[in-house]
């Protein structure tokens, strides 16, 4: 950013709170939100995220400390990621009270494919009904998906669905993906994402690339209009 002299154009995020050891208290808050100031070279973050829902810290203090950085243009805009909903809308409220900023967006692990029911990714929460109900009545929040591409299994040969997501509607979902992209004349990746921009409630897919030609194919995502149709074959794919 130093270098190009573009960081009016760029919109930076980062998290805190999920650095082993590092917790959400106003503390641990404070130290972080410098670091990696210092670390980006820049005077703010546009979006701070909380990284995971430390229960052992009160979210007073966690909101409250957010809110210090705002007040100081440190931070623009808040943010949290693996939260259940009714984390996110107490948290809501209680910005709401007291004059705090409040989360603007979740950040949940997110895809096609759904994750086997009473499946576990550790600290990490996938978007579930509860999360997705939430997101479409407040649109205000918006919902980020990360994983979205589960790490490439929807189209590299030597990648397998991670095993949380083999459910009992994995292959009706993998199935009704190919069809639609083949009537497409899109990639399979293109397809999940454009599903994910074009449902209800739309998300945000973050997306990765390890060179040029993943970065185009995924960019080429946004050229992918699923007609009604399509959509509907997408999302009533099940057991």
């Amino acid at each position: 950013m130093r270098r190009r002299g573009n960081r009016d154009r760029l919109f930076v995020a980062s998290k805190v709170g999920g650095v082993s050891g590092e917790d959400l208290s106003r503390a641990a808050i404070l130290v972080a939100v410098d670091g990696s100031l210092r670390r980006l070279d820049t005077d703010h973050i546009d979006l701070y995220y909380a990284h995971v829902d430390h229960r052992s810290v009160a979210l007073d203090e966690t909101l409250e400390a957010f809110g210090e950085l705002v007040t100081a243009g440190k931070v623009r805009q808040i943010g949290c990621s693996n939260y259940a909903a009714w984390r996110i809308e107490r948290a809501r409220r209680i910005s709401g009270a007291r004059g705090l900023p409040r989360y603007c967006c979740v950040q949940q692990r997110h895809s096609y494919v759904r994750p086997r029911p009473g499946t576990s990714f550790g600290a990490q929460l996938a978007a579930d009904d509860g999360l997705l109900d939430f997101c479409s009545a407040n649109p205000e929040v918006a919902l980020l998906a990360y994983s979205p591409l589960l790490s490439g299994a929807y189209s590299a040969p030597d990648r397998a669905i991670p095993a949380q997501y083999l459910g009992p509607d994995t292959d009706a979902r993998l199935a009704a993906l190919q069809q639609v992209a083949q009537g497409a004349g899109a990639s399979a990746n293109q397809v999940v994402l454009a599903w994910l921009m074009a449902t209800t409630p739309a998300a945000i897919p973050l997306i990765a690339a390890s060179n040029e030609a993943q970065l185009d194919e995924n960019l080429g995502a946004l050229a992918v209009e699923l007609s009604p149709d399509q959509l509907a074959t997408l999302n009533a794919a099940s057991a």
